[in-house]
């Protein structure tokens, strides 16, 4: 059997990105992947994509067999066979890592969601909350300018940081006018990074609560790469969390792995 190659693109509100598997009798490995911004036209961001996951890899475009589209902005990827809900694609971009993973939580630029899978590796419930940027990617990026905070610190700020500040707004803006507030009464602004970042980890646990806790559980998304959020969603839900060495592409992963399954 020769191989077989995929593509799956991942078009987010934020940021787009692309993954190219090769399957052959032995195994199914990735082959390169992109991530980049997905700026004002989300059909250029996945030409783009595609194009630079195929020049890293040394593979030209027609080599590809099959290219599933997932996301908000799939609709508009015009060179995918298929389209594809992000719900199932991270579904299976999780288990392509962690195949016991029995709930997904994906936390994006602009949205973030909740899924349960079954025993037989499908989605059975989830969760989306993608009318609030509250505890996205987003609100950190607000908070971090209030802050005027590299949000990159964030992490590494709530593990060496003791004590911390009760943020009760859920909303993004009410939020930032209590941090406003607070660091105008000369609250200490490393507390307030770790106030936030638990109540990031206090909405995601309301999501799991509806959907229902099921593992092992799997962290996917850009705003996985916080240890700080990471750690906080660990505490509220007693659990460990898988965690893929790069988790935003999680969602364009699962859609090539269903790509290789298309006739």
């Amino acid at each position: 059997m020769s191989d077989i190659i995929s593509c799956g693109i991942d078009i987010g509100s934020v940021s787009t990105e692309a993954v190219i598997l090769k399957k052959n009798k032995q195994n199914i490995e990735i082959v390169s992947y992109a991530v980049l911004p997905t700026g004002s036209n989300s059909k250029i961001a996945a030409e783009k994509a595609l194009d630079d996951t195929c020049r890293s890899a040394g593979l030209k475009k027609e080599q590809i067999h099959k290219t599933v589209a997932t996301g908000y902005g799939r609709i508009n990827v015009s060179f995918a066979d298929k389209n594809i809900t992000e719900i199932s694609c991270h579904a299976q971009g999780a288990l392509f890592f962690y195949p016991d993973t029995r709930l997904v939580i994906d936390i994006g630029g602009q949205d973030s969601k909740v899924i349960r899978i079954d025993e037989n590796k499908q989605p059975i419930d989830f969760l989306m909350n993608d009318k609030c940027a509250a505890g996205t990617g987003r609100f950190l990026e607000v908070m971090a300018q209030a802050l005027e905070i590299d949000l990159t610190h964030f992490g590494e700020i709530f593990l060496k940081t003791k004590e911390t500040v009760d943020i009760t707004s859920t909303c993004t803006v009410f939020a930032e006018s209590e941090i406003v507030s607070l660091i105008g009464h000369g609250e200490d602004k490393n507390k307030i990074v770790k106030g936030l970042i638990y109540s990031i980890a206090n909405r995601v646990s309301t999501m799991v609560e509806r959907v229902g806790l099921a593992e092992p559980v799997c962290m996917t998304g850009g705003v996985a790469k916080n240890t700080g959020v990471v750690q906080a969603v660990e505490e509220s839900l007693h659990t460990k969390i898988s965690l893929p060495e790069e988790p935003q592409i999680i969602g364009a992963l699962g859609a090539a792995s269903m790509a290789l399954r298309l006739k």
